[in-house]
């Protein structure tokens, strides 16, 4: 009886963080800002060629940000954004050489290894250093 007490209080206590927290993502969109401090906003794309990436990186909440060889960063905010966690891995599969805004990218916990949602991809924001040149 005293265990199933605990665990309940425990559950209680963890639900009631989780609804208290407020949903405020500003901090979030503060560390975006500061990723593409010194970088200049290009047209959206639908498509980025997967050999070009470099590494990705989750803003919590906020978006995926696609760091490429040539130094340009891409910031891709996903529908569901709001489920992006810094602690997932990201799941792609595609069928071309390419990511698109038309793809599925599945959430995996990095310390369950359990899915935690999927997200739809939207456009790529391209981000260059001010004053780069374009090859």
């Amino acid at each position: 009886m005293r265990l199933r007490f605990a665990l309940l209080a425990a559950a209680l206590l963890a639900g009631g963080t989780a609804s208290a927290a407020p949903q405020d993502n500003s901090r979030y969109e503060a560390k975006l800002a500061k990723a593409l401090e010194g970088r200049t906003a290009g047209e959206p794309v639908k498509c980025i060629n997967l050999r070009d990436i470099r590494s990705t990186e989750i803003i919590d909440r906020t978006a995926i940000l696609y760091r490429m060889y040539n130094g340009t960063v891409y910031v891709n905010r996903p529908s569901g954004a709001s489920t992006l966690d810094n602690d997932d891995i990201l799941v792609t599969k595609t069928f071309t050489s390419q990511l698109c805004s038309i793809d599925i990218v599945q959430l995996v916990s990095r310390t369950s290894r359990f899915s935690s949602g999927s997200i739809g991809l939207s456009e790529f924001v391209p981000y260059s250093k001010v004053g780069a040149t374009k090859n």
